[in-house]
């Protein structure tokens, strides 16, 4: 699965930077900070925005092995890194789950990934990691949650478009969307893990306006895909919503939710 680039990821980096729900990075540092030499698995590591916002908490020595389909996020990842001791870069396809290389893992990451994955896809993942007493931190999944401090009649349509969109297929079969959290939740809870949930919304005013327009430009395609509105109600909310974007006292919010889940010793 591919299909981000790396100036949308430039774009959202910083704002996911301080949407990350903190409870849960801390109890990622006391975790891995009782581990001998701890190793993080980051999966769709694009250009490695978990490793860059996870290295400052995490102990000096861990090592990291960074995955993505995308060649060129790869490439643009070690470019970002460099050359270092403690961090591997491997193209990869997600869809082989069976085949993640978790050998010694003590915690697999990712970021803005789940929403994207089914619910077989997420089910094969958890009893993958069982299998090898391997956590998870999932990040940044989206909720359903899109708002506007200044309101529009058709805002409500096109979160329920936009949302039924994040639906279809994204390259792991139909897409859980909003409900990814949930699912994952119930899939370790089952498995006997120790889970731990934390919001991580964006929160974008004026000075975010770079990715406030990008993410409305995103939102065009899949509402037209869906076809409940018309190409004009398109139109009219798009125009309100980019003129509003450098309004004093307004702002954007889009949910998403955080996901620790760690093996009982």
């Amino acid at each position: 699965m591919s299909g981000f680039d790396k100036d949308w990821l430039a774009l959202r980096e910083p704002v996911d930077l301080r949407a990350r729900a903190s409870t849960l990075v801390e109890t990622i540092s006391g975790h891995l900070g009782s581990v001998r030499q701890a190793k993080i698995l980051d999966i769709g590591c694009g250009t490695g925005s978990t490793w860059r916002s996870l290295t400052p908490h995490v102990p000096d020595d861990t090592r990291w092995t960074l995955l993505d389909y995308d060649p060129l996020l790869l490439a643009e990842a070690e470019r970002r890194i460099g050359v270092r001791d403690t961090v591997s870069f491997r193209q990869f396809d997600l869809n082989e789950v069976e085949l993640l290389p978790l050998s010694d893992v003590t915690l697999v990451t990712a970021s803005a990934l789940f929403d994207l994955c089914s619910a077989d896809f997420c089910n094969r993942f958890a009893e993958a990691l069982s299998r090898s007493g391997t956590g998870l931190y999932a990040a940044l999944n989206y909720d359903g949650v899109m708002e506007w401090t200044a309101k529009h009649a058709l805002d409500e349509q096109v979160a329920a478009d936009f949302n039924r969109h994040q639906r279809f297929d994204k390259g792991f079969g139909p897409a859980l969307g909003p409900d990814a959290t949930e699912y994952l939740r119930h899939c370790f809870k089952n498995l006997g893990y120790s889970i731990s949930v934390g919001t991580s919304p964006w929160t974008m005013g004026p000075d975010d306006a770079a990715l406030q327009t990008a993410f409305l430009e995103g939102l065009e395609r899949p509402l037209a895909e869906i076809g409940t509105l018309t190409r004009e109600d398109i139109k009219s909310w798009m125009d309100f919503r980019l003129e509003k974007i450098a309004d004093a006292g307004s702002s954007c919010v889009v949910g998403h939710t955080d996901i620790l889940a760690l093996p009982h010793r």
